[in-house]
């Protein structure tokens, strides 16, 4: 069945869904929410929360990746941020949180414009190592073939390669691309790619070996992607038609189960509970954790977007404080906005609609049911 609608005569356009659109239907059983499993696993790691924190300066320090690991998720560094930048990024993430509006994007665009010390790669990643949590890093493409060795050598657990739009087939006519079939292969660790919003784009990055997708393009509060290129994805279609590509792709390849990580558009615990209800593994949380005491932003939001030198298309957004990271992830919430205890949403969720663990939770019935808030 097309769910096609006439754009004009010269133009069809396929109906998509957000989070917002789409709702949970419970089924006939339920069970006790502290018998529910969270957990999931990717490659060799286990973890107990299907939760990454985002690579975004003012979600992901050294600090919050080791907290949030002991959480039992895992924090994802930027290794393009400040904290590569600048052997002491501190002052420079209170001077963006203090900043004018006006102003705001130009001086990111100079505290950003210095060089990425290969060096402070190692030892950020070291500094994770030592606390004994998973270690993640993320590069964007077109600093990967520049600086993977040194991630790598620095005993990355898990890789990222993170854009707003990542492809197999990157086409360039000035620079020999990244051959992303024989970077992963010839790689030691399980990598991650993403975005991508397109059952053939995620299928064509599955087939590159990747361990996971990245589902979407990242910084949904803090993006402007969608005013500044025209570009968006309806996340709850997106993570469906990638959960899709990796039905399709497990029988393609006799076996290998590719993971689906829902990235931006995951601003509430309901949005979670969506996106796993969707097709999702896992989810990379970026302004839910940006609300943090402990978050390096100080109440403040943004992405490797708000300050490309060329063409900015994200913002600084203020997001406030919710609580503390043990509190957004379990609780116990004093309000009802679903911004704490998260976890917790997920397994009542789980119990609610009868499923014990995420992977039989895909199954569940979902309904197109538009919310209108008041």
């Amino acid at each position: 069945m097309s769910n096609e609608i006439e754009i004009g005569r010269g133009k069809r356009g396929r109906r998509a869904f957000s989070f917002d659109d789409v709702a949970v239907v419970p089924s006939r059983r339920t069970r006790d929410p502290e018998e529910v499993s969270v957990s999931w696993q990717i490659d060799a790691y286990h973890f107990a929360l299907p939760v990454l924190g985002a690579p975004m300066d003012s979600v992901v320090s050294p600090e919050t990746a080791v907290a949030l690991g002991r959480l039992g998720g895992v924090g994802v560094l930027d290794l393009e941020g400040l904290w590569t930048r600048y052997e002491d990024p501190a002052p420079l993430l209170a001077e963006i949180a203090g900043l004018d509006g006006a102003v705001v994007t130009a001086r990111m665009q100079e505290l950003y414009g210095a060089p990425i010390q290969p060096e402070l790669i190692t030892q950020r990643l070291k500094e994770i190592r030592a606390a004994g949590v998973t270690v993640a890093g993320a590069l964007s493409p077109q600093r990967t073939q520049e600086f993977s060795k040194v991630v790598v050598d620095a005993g990355v657990d898990l890789f990222l390669i993170r854009g707003t739009t990542v492809s197999a087939e990157h086409v360039s006519g000035r620079a020999e691309p990244l051959n992303l079939k024989r970077f992963i292969y010839e790689l030691d660790v399980p990598v991650v790619v993403g975005g991508a919003a397109t059952y053939s784009a995620a299928l064509h990055l599955m087939r590159t070996g990747a361990a996971g997708v990245l589902v979407g393009f990242g910084g949904g509060a803090a993006h402007t992607t969608r005013v500044s290129l025209g570009i968006h994805a309806p996340m709850a279609t997106a993570v469906a038609d990638v959960a899709a590509a990796r039905r399709d792709y497990l029988d393609e390849s006799g076996g290998r189960y590719v993971h689906v990580i829902a990235d931006g558009g995951v601003g509430r615990s309901g949005d979670l509970v969506k996106a796993i209800a969707c097709g999702a593994d896992a989810v990379m949380l970026g302004a839910v954790l940006a609300r943090a005491a402990e978050a390096p932003g100080r109440g403040w939001h943004w992405g490797p977007e708000a300050h490309h030198p060329l063409l900015p298309r994200g913002e600084r957004v203020s997001v406030g404080t919710a609580g503390s990271l043990e509190e957004i992830l379990f609780g116990p919430g004093r309000r009802a906005d679903g911004t704490l205890n998260l976890i917790g949403a997920l397994k009542r969720a789980m119990a609610t609609t009868g499923y014990s663990d995420v992977k039989e939770f895909q199954r569940v019935e979902v309904v197109v049911s538009p919310y209108q808030p008041h």
